[in-house]
């Protein structure tokens, strides 16, 4: 089986999107270049063959790659190689073991309490559009919602009465989220004096562009380059307040704790401060 006729073969699959396939094209065209180079045809890839392409991926080899790709970048190329291979040879044939190194996992810059709450005071309130970004910041402060959860809020969402917010996760998960006063404050005074001047027709948006459609995730990142610091920070205050990890996977919509793991230091860090101010002997 020659490996590029298959590339080809798998490139054209009407089952990848167009995304995909630009996303694919240039991982897998390197994995069968090294199939090429060694001499190797794509039915002999076994794990061997899988588990030297990801050594070479991670510059385990000197000489053989001296650029060193980042962690998630090997397994990004290898889910490539996974989805060719599965394509090509049938999914019996793809090992099901992770060659990937393992990433490492540790907190995004996080600003302070204090940095989050001064930059806030300094957003200008003076049109809709200012009006609404405050609205906007303090929403994803007060909720730590991700951007697209954010964009998909409708009116209807947010419940005033009972201070919380219906979110829409990933995977069509809901879950409901406190409402924090600032938060409710900007985003009351937004739907009173900004949002009727931007809205067209029946939008159901609660937050809407300039043109009255639904604001999406692009224009979101334009107005705050990095939206998802202030989902770290959400997170990450509440630990410092004293709040657990359980209670914050639930409002950060995480359906594992694992994943909400990568908090773990500043958790172990607020008990250490408990130990020391409790323990008679610490």
């Amino acid at each position: 089986m020659d490996a590029r006729t298959s590339l080809r073969r798998f490139l054209d699959s009407p089952g990848l999107s167009d995304a995909t396939r630009r996303a694919y094209r240039v991982d897998v065209e390197e994995f069968t270049s090294w199939l090429v180079a060694r001499d190797t045809a794509l039915e002999d890839v076994d794990v061997r063959v899988l588990t030297d392409y990801a050594a070479e991926l991670g510059g385990s080899r000197p000489g053989r790659n001296p650029r060193r790709l980042a962690p998630a970048t090997v397994a990004r190329k290898l889910a490539a190689v996974r989805s060719f291979l599965r394509i090509s040879l049938g999914p019996g044939r793809v090992p099901d073991l992770s060659l990937a190194p393992r990433r490492p996992r540790r907190l995004p810059d996080v600003p302070k309490q204090g940095e989050v709450e001064a930059a806030l005071e300094r957003f200008p309130t003076d049109s809709p559009l200012t009006l609404r970004n405050r609205a906007l910041a303090e929403l994803l402060y007060s909720a730590g919602l991700r951007s697209r959860e954010l964009v998909q809020l409708d009116v209807g969402d947010v419940d005033f009465e009972q201070e919380t917010v219906h979110v829409r996760g990933k995977g069509g998960k809901e879950r409901v989220v406190p409402l924090g006063e600032e938060a409710a404050y900007w985003l009351g005074k937004y739907l009173r004096e900004a949002r009727p001047s931007l809205v067209q027709g029946q939008q159901a948006a609660l937050f809407t562009s300039v043109r009255g459609n639904r604001l999406d995730t692009s224009a979101l990142r334009r107005l705050f380059p990095q939206p998802h610091r202030l989902r770290h920070a959400f997170a990450t205050h509440l630990l410092e307040g004293g709040a657990d990890l359980r209670t914050i996977q639930e409002l950060l919509g995480h359906s594992s704790l694992s994943t909400t793991q990568v908090y773990s230091h500043v958790d172990a860090r607020r008990l250490r401060q408990a130990y020391d101010r409790a323990h008679p002997r610490a």
